[in-house]
């Protein structure tokens, strides 16, 4: 009896004859080796595109196109690519809602309020004039016209942020601008994937209720991170593995409520990352996360790289010309404002130039809308292409920004646009000739000036200040320090400064600051024009002292050796009990610091 029992089990679990055949077949197709083979093959592809220096996304993209339906057909299962895709976007938007810092936002400077609305919103209406036009030439429908123009409007969060850390220029006011306009172009995309499956149907009574909707899941999500996962999260901090399942299942648990609201899984794992972003856990909950974005992130551009097409004049002639308004809408919407904002020519330029590609979110709504039959795969192709295109060339012009925009600068000085030097040429007050002159402006040029300020005020008056910041020079004049816009790697610039008559010349900026020149060739430039003056530089590596001063330095500063005896000191003093005093001496002078950079 027993065994008739176990055998009929057996059947049932694994099927008789035919039944078992396609059993076996379904194995050979599992989800488990569809995964394994992209991770595989992604990780090959990834390796020669870091040798290559291009980047990451583009790797994972050509990985999914060669193994998927349109290449060696590695991995054909449609369920399969529909699985790896939609895991990963989960899980994508999941960690972009925990890096969404609210408070930035909502304290977000007027420049950077006024260049986001303008990319966003400028862009979104020019493509919808250009796609619109476009139309009468080649077949695009209602809703494709929508979903370009929102995918245009968007820039690549993952490439700008990889390329401007490398480049230590995150925390540059270009930086930040484009920064800045990054996390208001997400703030779009949530409200647009609000809406999207409502656009099938576009009344306005289904679209207010879908909205309707998402201040309901923000409201249940964010009251639930406010009163209840504190605590949750407080009682199993002291398992790791705990707070990273914690964290996953409120992302899925969230998910699968906007879901239930008629939303999108995807919806609602963003609204679960934004609401964890709020609470004290957010930076454990990112660090044990973070192991598995890189995973999920290389599935999801595997699967939209499957969904790719094989390319074709046609593709590739429309994705050229999307590129080309995509550089063309970034120039109108950026660089105009930030111009008209008196910015400068460069802190306008470089943001533009940051901004000048299309987004990973861009991927996420138009494979959105293809699955919601609201666009063809032509323009889901195209965008992909383009994407390709602009990931590419934006990483090297990122790169070598420096040169071209000074070409660019040159190129609009020739046309009589004017830059802010030309505006202010003249001393901010009248006075005596500046006998010290302070090439770039830093947070050690920022503390300097404060201590001149404070132990001589009348030191501040033979000073003169020469950079490109034009918050700084703004700042500047607003004390009347003397302060002259312009790139001091440019000879024309130190000499309209008036560098020749300078006593004093100090340069506070490492060479990893410093944008197109270093502090050797700088000085060797210096002492070409001023024999006479004392030069005094900054020096990170001891190796480059001898050099320095070969190149006619007077002094070479090196702060890492005044910064060990400071920390020695701090040593001795923690040791001997001394260090709340110190921190009392410290927060004392610093009530009555006003630098100019904070």
């Amino acid at each position: 009896m027993s065994a008739v029992a176990n055998k009929q089990d057996k059947q049932l679990l694994y099927g008789t004859g035919n039944r078992a055949r396609v059993f076996s077949n379904a194995v050979d197709h599992l989800v488990i080796n569809d995964m394994a083979i992209c991770i595989m093959v992604a990780w090959g592809m990834a390796v020669l595109a870091h040798t290559l220096k291009q980047p990451l996304v583009l790797a994972y993209l050509l990985a999914g196109f060669f193994i998927g339906p349109q290449g060696l057909k590695w991995v054909a299962n449609t369920q399969s690519i529909h699985t790896i895709s939609e895991l990963g976007l989960i899980l994508l938007l999941f960690m972009i809602g925990l890096e969404i810092d609210l408070k930035k936002i909502i304290s977000a400077g007027r420049r950077i309020t006024v260049t986001g609305a303008s990319q966003i919103f400028g862009c979104f209406g020019f493509g919808l004039l250009f796609f619109l036009g476009l139309s009468r030439v080649v077949e695009i429908k209602g809703l494709e016209i929508v979903y370009l123009a929102v995918a245009a409007a968007l820039s690549s969060t993952v490439i700008v942020v990889k390329v401007l850390y490398d480049k230590r220029e995150l925390d540059t006011l270009p930086g930040r601008i484009t920064l800045g306009v990054l996390v208001l172009q997400d703030i779009f995309a949530i409200l647009f994937l609000a809406i999207q499956p409502q656009l099938g149907d576009p009344r306005v009574g289904p679209i207010l209720l879908s909205l309707v909707k998402v201040v309901l899941l923000v409201v249940v999500a964010f009251t639930a991170s406010r009163y209840a996962l504190p605590s949750i999260f407080r009682t199993v901090a002291r398992l790791p593995e705990l707070v990273l399942v914690g964290a996953l299942a409120w992302c899925f648990l969230v998910g699968a409520l906007g879901e239930h609201f008629g939303l999108s899984r995807a919806m609602g794992a963003l609204v679960a990352g934004v609401a964890i972003s709020t609470f004290p856990y957010t930076l454990d909950v990112i660090a044990k996360i973070t192991s598995l974005r890189d995973f999920f992130l290389t599935l999801f551009f595997v699967g939209l790289g499957m969904m790719i097409p094989r390319p074709t004049l046609e593709y590739l002639l429309g994705a050229v010309v999307l590129c080309a308004f995509v550089l063309a809408s970034r120039l109108l919407t950026v660089f105009l404002p930030l111009y008209w904002m008196r910015q400068g020519l460069r802190a306008s330029f470089l943001p533009a130039l940051n901004l000048a590609q299309v987004s990973e979110f861009s991927l996420v709504i138009m494979a959105l809308g293809l699955s919601a039959h609201h666009l063809s795969a032509y323009s889901s192709g195209v965008l992909a292409y383009a994407f390709v295109i602009l990931a590419v060339a934006s990483t090297y012009a990122i790169m070598a920004s420096d040169r071209i925009v000074r070409k660019v600068i040159t190129a609009l000085r020739s046309l009589s646009v004017k830059d802010l030097d030309q505006e202010t040429a003249a001393p901010a007050e009248p006075g005596p000739t500046p006998r010290i002159f302070m090439l770039g402006f830093s947070w050690t040029a920022s503390s300097l000036l404060e201590e001149i300020t404070i132990q001589n005020p009348t030191l501040a008056r033979e000073l003169r200040v020469v950079d490109f910041n034009p918050q700084v020079h703004q700042e500047l004049r607003a004390r009347q320090v003397s302060t002259v816009y312009g790139d001091i790697s440019q000879r024309h610039t130190l000499e309209h400064a008036g560098i020749q008559e300078a006593q004093i010349i100090l340069c506070t900026l490492p060479n990893t600051v410093l944008k197109g020149i270093n502090n050797v060739r700088l000085v060797r430039q210096l002492r070409e024009l001023n024999r006479k003056a004392k030069i005094i530089v900054h020096s990170e590596l001891l190796s480059e002292v001898p050099g320095l001063y070969q190149a006619g330095a007077d002094y070479v500063c090196l702060a890492r050796i005044i910064e060990a005896v400071e920390w020695f000191h701090l040593v001795e003093d923690a040791r001997n009990g001394r260090l709340d005093h110190k921190r009392k001496e410290l927060d004392a002078v610093l009530k009555e610091r006003r630098e100019v950079i904070p």
